[in-house]
């Protein structure tokens, strides 16, 4: 069944987080020199190595403030050092097998699954999420890609064409090259999965830069990946900043394809530096402003707990977070009212404890949430619930709901990526509609109705890229996701994230006989 991100998955993230871990009995680490169980330095060639110019940086534990430990900064130097080992190891690797690429893929999952606690540890101390959430949601998710990947690394082929003439063509699905991630803070293992398991199972070298926020389980995972037997040079770690590293990446004339998550407006960047260098591939997984439209046939409860999971999973740091909530006339207070008291109820604090809220993820992605509070505030919307910082240490923000809110509100327009809710009234259902495709953005849509011809019609006329029916935030391995609008370019899962990876060449043969005899 699909992996649900993530409303049948909070009680049972819940249960995970009274298990303790391997690192510290569960409890977060908060002193710097707690970090002989953590690797920092950068991975190239098969070898964790120190930055050539010996810079670090630190990572911060947001439950707290206080620093973890100091990570090898990566910057052009390293790069070029990084794409040096991986063209060095490309003709090799491009050259391997499929059931090669697939039981290295395969070995890597099983490893992944049998450092899963030590793993989802990691990942809630860098990132913030509870400890349950990372262990019952984002580790499994890593596991199924890799294996989901591994299945297609011997099937990708190619095929003969029926051409005129007296001539045999045929056409072949050859590899990339080298193929640059750079990955994102909110899901920091799993995104970085989504990238290297396609990448790896259709012969690439993989670079991937993790978010400079969240660094710890990337390196965990590049000391997996040589245990699994990865041949020296195929994947790199950088951990680093954007434009010292990841503009790096997208600059070079030796990399063959960049992948982003993350923002629109770094996207932007992105495309504008390969498209300067040398016209390399580009796929973008950018911002959202989501709707979900709640019928007034809608089953009340489900949708109320949608919506919470919409907007408050991972601290809404999700980008296809549902933040546009349009809500029938008819049911608009019987909603509010539910789902402010079901809110209220969310329970919110240290990431390792029995929680279902943790802290934003920095200082800096607290001040910005904040200040779009603000916004909501000084621009006429209601703040029914929430709003404030929780009390104590750490990047802690209350869920937070606006009712009263127009289209045309800051926090109805633009991407919060926080726990902040606008909840917006509506009469009819194709005025709806229609107010939920005027956004720049277009990377997912929800619906909660009992009538289907409803629900297709929405599916149907609604411009996103994923539309979720009585449920939101679902996700398999198998389905493919990404975006409309400025929500991005291409797509990630599923087999069509394949053609990213792979390049199509046509071969013509002449014959020397005559077709048909």
């Amino acid at each position: 069944m699909p992996a649900r991100l993530f409303s049948d998955s909070e009680d049972e993230a819940q249960a995970h987080t009274m298990k303790r871990s391997k690192l510290n009995n569960g409890k977060p680490h908060t002193r710097k020199e707690e970090t002989s169980a953590f690797q920092t330095k950068l991975f190239i060639d098969n070898q964790f190595v120190d930055a050539q110019d010996g810079a670090t940086f630190e990572t911060v534990n947001p439950a707290t403030g206080d620093v973890i430990c100091s990570v090898a900064e990566a910057r052009e130097a390293d790069v070029n050092l990084a794409v040096a080992a991986a063209k060095k190891a490309q003709d090799g690797w491009r050259r391997t097998t499929g059931p090669a690429r697939r039981d290295l893929l395969l070995k890597l999952a099983d490893l992944i699954e049998e450092n899963l606690e030590e793993l989802a540890t990691l990942e809630t101390l860098d990132n913030g999420k509870p400890l349950g959430v990372s262990k019952a949601v984002d580790l499994p998710l890593v596991v199924k890609c890799f294996r989901y990947y591994a299945g297609w690394a011997d099937k990708v082929t190619g095929q003969t064409n029926p051409v005129e003439g007296d001539f045999f063509s045929y056409t072949k699905v050859e590899p990339k090259g080298i193929c640059a991630a750079v990955i994102p803070w909110n899901f920091p293992l799993l995104m970085a999965a989504w990238k290297l398991a396609p990448g790896l199972a259709t012969g690439n070298c993989m670079i991937v830069k993790p978010a400079e926020q969240t660094p710890l389980t990337a390196l965990r995972l590049a000391e997996l990946i040589k245990a699994a037997g990865f041949p020296a040079g195929v994947v790199a770690m950088l951990p680093g900043f954007g434009p010292s590293c990841g503009g790096v990446l997208a600059k070079h004339m030796e990399v063959d394809k960049i992948g982003f998550t993350g923002s629109t407006a770094v996207g932007h960047i992105i495309m504008k530096d390969a498209a300067e260098s040398n016209l390399k591939s580009v796929t973008l997984e950018l911002g959202g402003k989501s709707p979900l439209v709640i019928c007034e046939d809608a089953d009340m409860d489900e949708a109320v707990a949608a919506a919470q999971v919409g907007v408050f999973f991972n601290q809404g740091q999700v980008c296809t977070a549902s933040s546009r909530i349009f809500v029938h006339e008819s049911i608009h207070d019987e909603f509010v009212a539910k789902l402010v008291a079901a809110t209220k109820q969310r329970t919110q604090g240290n990431p390792f404890e029995d929680v279902m809220m943790g802290p934003q993820v920095s200082q800096e992605q607290f001040d910005i949430v904040n200040g779009y509070i603000a916004k909501g505030k000084a621009q006429g919307a209601r703040l029914a619930c929430g709003g404030k910082k929780t009390k104590g240490k750490g990047y802690y923000i209350q869920p937070t709901i606006f009712t009263e809110v127009s289209d045309d509100m800051t926090i109805a327009k633009e991407e919060i990526f926080g726990p902040v809710m606008s909840i917006l009234k509506y009469s009819d259902f194709r005025d709806a509609i229609k107010r939920a495709n005027d956004s720049k953005y277009g990377l997912a849509a929800g619906i909660f109705t009992r009538d289907i011809n409803k629900a297709f019609e929405y599916a149907d006329d609604v411009e996103a890229g994923t539309v979720w029916v009585n449920t939101y935030n679902s996700f398999d391995t198998a389905q493919g996701f990404g975006g409309y609008k400025m929500s991005g370019l291409g797509r990630e899962l599923g087999p069509k994230v394949l053609d990213a990876y792979t390049e199509t060449k046509a071969v013509m043969v002449k014959l020397g006989h005559k077709k048909g005899h």
